[in-house]
């Protein structure tokens, strides 16, 4: 389960205005803001340790960014905050969770014990959660089970974005995934991507900063190609990644993460009715395998992980996935998460409360 891993560092500013806080401090900063907006004192805490630790691991586009969308969302009634998942067993190595309109790490967090003793004694377990909603990173919602010394594979349905290839108007999402397996004596090995050319969140962060995109990352309104962030965030849509496949890839999600969960596809996500919200209410599918019994021991397995790794490395990859968002949790321990002061000014905006 997402843990607070203790810093030695107490909140404190540097010469340039930056804020440095503790993974602890700036969770307990964020959740009184969360519970302003609608969220329950667990919601509340789970959504903002999530944040945080995005934040703390580098993930700039997934962290603090997506603050005022949550406290949004909630206010607007779109998400239940206050949401009690309801959780079935239809098959013996199947888990259904009916998140009830909350967001989907809340509803995760339910049942990672639960999965992880299915797993344990079935070889393999699938989560199905619906009904849900997901703004957070997905390597956060496996890095658990990899941490366990699970195999785990995550994907969720997202909000209507991505124009299929050869079409003329969005249906996909960014329909991000998320894959992990377990090292020996090491941080797993993930990886988490959009199946879009970009994530929709860092065109977010690309449109704020004024940045210009790569070719070929999305379209205008009108449907032609551009660079401009900003044009694609208002009314444009995304291209999927390498043409045809990056576009089957979208539909498996879309068939995986919004039927088999009995939720929304994304082009189905409506929340005209609530002023203010963005949110994706769709589902998420875990897949997880215990490879002890499927390898032939833990040890095996992790002998073979690092075998590949080698003859990568060997191949002349000199970085594989993580080793960045690892990079930035480790300064992050040495140095607190730091904190620009314009974020901070709209943190304290948006109701959350400083350490004293």
């Amino acid at each position: 389960m997402l843990a607070i891993r203790e810093g030695i560092v107490s909140m404190f500013v540097d010469r340039s205005g930056n804020h440095h806080l503790s993974l602890a401090e700036l969770t307990a900063m964020l959740q009184p803001a969360l519970v302003e907006a609608g969220a329950s004192d667990n919601v509340a805490k789970i959504l903002a340790l999530n944040c945080a630790t995005a934040e703390r691991d580098g993930s700039r586009s997934h962290g603090l960014y997506r603050v005022s969308g949550y406290i949004d969302n909630l206010r607007s009634g779109f998400v239940n905050g206050k949401a009690v998942p309801d959780i079935a067993r239809p098959g013996a190595a199947m888990i259904r969770v009916d998140a009830c309109r909350g967001y989907g790490r809340p509803a995760l967090e339910a049942v990672i014990p639960e999965a992880i003793d299915v797993c344990r004694m079935a070889g393999t377990c699938v989560i199905a959660i619906g009904n849900s909603h997901h703004n957070g990173p997905l390597w956060l919602d496996i890095e658990p089970f990899a941490d366990d010394g699970l195999v785990a594979l995550t994907m969720v349905a997202s909000v209507v974005a991505v124009v299929p290839h050869g079409a003329r108007r969005p249906v996909y999402g960014t329909n991000p995934m998320a894959f992990a397996v377990p090292r020996h004596g090491r941080a797993p090995l993930i990886f988490d991507q959009s199946s879009s050319v970009m994530a929709h969140g860092e065109v977010g962060i690309a449109a704020l900063e004024g940045r210009i995109l790569a070719e070929g990352v999305g379209i205008d309104a009108a449907g032609n190609p551009t660079r401009d962030p900003k044009a694609i965030m208002a009314g444009g849509a995304l291209l999927p990644f390498g043409g045809h496949k990056g576009s089957q890839i979208a539909m498996m999600i879309e068939l995986l993460a919004g039927a088999v969960t009995g939720s929304n596809f994304s082009h189905q996500v409506d929340w005209s009715d609530y002023p203010g919200a963005c949110s994706a209410h769709t589902g998420q599918l875990f897949i997880l395998i215990d490879p002890v019994g499927a390898s032939g021991g833990s040890t095996g397995f992790a002998l073979r992980v690092e075998e590949l790794l080698a003859e990568l490395a060997t191949a002349g990859q000199e970085r594989f996935p993580g080793e960045r968002r690892i990079a930035a949790r480790e300064k992050a321990l040495r140095e607190g998460i730091s904190i620009e002061p314009a974020v901070w000014e709209d943190l304290l905006s948006l109701g959350a409360h400083p350490p004293e």
